[in-house]
């Protein structure tokens, strides 16, 4: 958080000088030129954080104290709850490093983006080709199903399409950082509670990835709260989608109850991002309705259809953050309710995105009914 926080105030000061802006116009909402790419202190806290750690154990490996009891890093004593995990902290972090590196991929990609927009074709293609190197190397939903080409096609779709959702979500001051701090928190949340089936304990590991990225998502919203003063760019959309998918796929949902596997409790990222995912899919449905791409930038988010019933923006932002995480309490009850508690969380999401569908659906009719002429001249 304090890494992302001294980032950002850097970036803010350093932007302007090197053209690293986004100015109004068109489409865009703000007012003023506005420093961007604050995406790159959400990724510098975030690789700084696990390159020192990558670097405490390696001088605890050097040292041979990396199965020690009571290691020590110059002189000063590593924290008990920490010794227990060294050794599968060094097992892992090949592993880590992959993300971090394939992180920093679509962040470059997105930094790009930022300075000059590049052709919807080519970021498909390379945000596509991340993840299939990915799915290959290993990570998958798990689904429960044996064919490997099924579970690869959905792990590719899923990847690809948060990293999307995240970018499209990025509209207004705070809303895809925030957001993305409230689903990383919440999927943390259920790690935590959901232990490992073989072990029996808590996914320390991918939790404290998640909780890493929350603080450094919490540090950069102190810029980028309303009214902003440092915008995300697509550079930092594309990342935080990235990694909060890739998290996704790293950590087990599934909990054992008397030896069976509780495969609903898997739906529990489909809860935390539900609204991501809403906003995607009803945003790609409008544009392909009005015969424009799906890539192509308009006013047609959640966000922008919520001011249109009335509400100022930062009303709108503070009513998504709510869907988030209203939609994200479900998740933490999934591993341990049963097969008929599982319907009754997923109706209770499914039932919140359909009363904002109503809402919109309404709002947009008196909107119509408004503007057409009442045919009765006075």
């Amino acid at each position: 958080m304090v890494l992302a926080y001294l980032g950002g105030w850097l970036i803010r000061r350093v932007a302007p000088r090197l053209g690293w802006v986004d100015r109004p116009g068109g489409r865009k909402i703000h007012s003023r030129p506005m420093p961007t790419s604050g995406g790159l202190a959400v990724w510098a806290a975030v690789v700084g954080v696990f390159a020192l750690g990558q670097a405490g154990l390696a001088l605890l490996k050097a040292t041979g104290q990396l199965h020690s009891p009571n290691p020590t890093i110059a002189g000063l004593p590593v924290p008990q709850f920490a010794v227990p995990h060294l050794a599968g902290l060094w097992t892992q972090s090949g592993k880590l490093w992959t993300l971090l590196g394939a992180g920093t991929v679509l962040m470059l990609l997105g930094w790009l983006d930022d300075r000059r927009p590049l052709d919807w074709r080519l970021r498909l293609a390379v945000e596509t080709l991340v993840a299939v190197v990915l799915v290959a190397l290993g990570w998958r939903l798990s689904l429960f199903i044996e064919n490997p080409w099924i579970t690869g096609l959905a792990s590719l779709l899923w990847i690809v399409g948060l990293v999307n959702a995240f970018n499209m979500l990025d509209n207004m001051d705070g809303l895809s950082a925030g957001v993305a701090a409230i689903a990383s928190a919440m999927l943390a949340a259920v790690l935590l509670m959901t232990p490992n089936p073989q072990s029996q304990e808590p996914q320390f590991f991918v939790a404290g990835f998640l909780l890493v990225l929350t603080g450094a998502l919490g540090g950069f919203l102190w810029h980028n709260r309303p009214p902003a003063r440092l915008f995300l760019g697509d550079a930092g959309s594309y990342l935080v989608g990235f990694w909060i998918a890739m998290a996704t796929l790293s950590a087990t949902f599934v909990v054992l109850e008397d030896g069976q596997p509780k495969r609903h409790a898997i739906l529990a990222p489909l809860c935390v991002l539900a609204v991501p995912i809403y906003d995607m899919i009803t945003v790609v449905a409008i544009r392909l309705r009005a015969g424009r791409s799906p890539f192509e930038g308009d006013r047609s988010h959640l966000s922008h259809r919520l001011v249109e019933l009335g509400m100022s923006r930062p009303q709108a932002v503070g009513v998504i953050y709510l869907l988030t995480a209203t939609c994200g309490l479900g998740s933490l009850l999934l591993h341990q309710v049963n097969l008929t508690g599982a319907c009754v969380v997923l109706l209770l999401v499914v039932c919140v995105l359909v009363v904002i569908g109503i809402l919109e659906s309404a709002g947009r009719k008196r909107r119509m009914e408004t503007d057409e002429p009442s045919g009765n001249p006075r």
